[in-house]
């Protein structure tokens, strides 16, 4: 079984090693995955919490109660 892992990580070491024009494709692929990572993060995942709260004891018997009644929520979604 170590040998088999082994092997997987040369071949895929060596391949990455060899890479010429694979290298800028990839850091291309990983930048870009970072800015739509951080968009989505500040656009679509404000932190309501903090937005609605003013200090933890209040932000954490918010996130209790709608652990614990959590069809409160739903009812008025749908």
């Amino acid at each position: 079984m170590k040998r088999t892992a082994i092997k997987i990580w040369r071949f895929y070491a060596d391949g990455f090693r060899s890479m010429t024009v694979g290298r800028k494709l990839w850091a291309i692929i990983l930048v870009k995955l970072a800015i739509f990572f951080l968009v989505f993060k500040l656009l679509f995942f404000p932190n309501i919490l903090q937005r609605d709260y003013d200090n933890d004891s209040d932000r954490a018997n918010a996130v209790r109660t709608s652990l614990l009644e959590p069809h409160n929520q739903l009812t008025n979604i749908i």
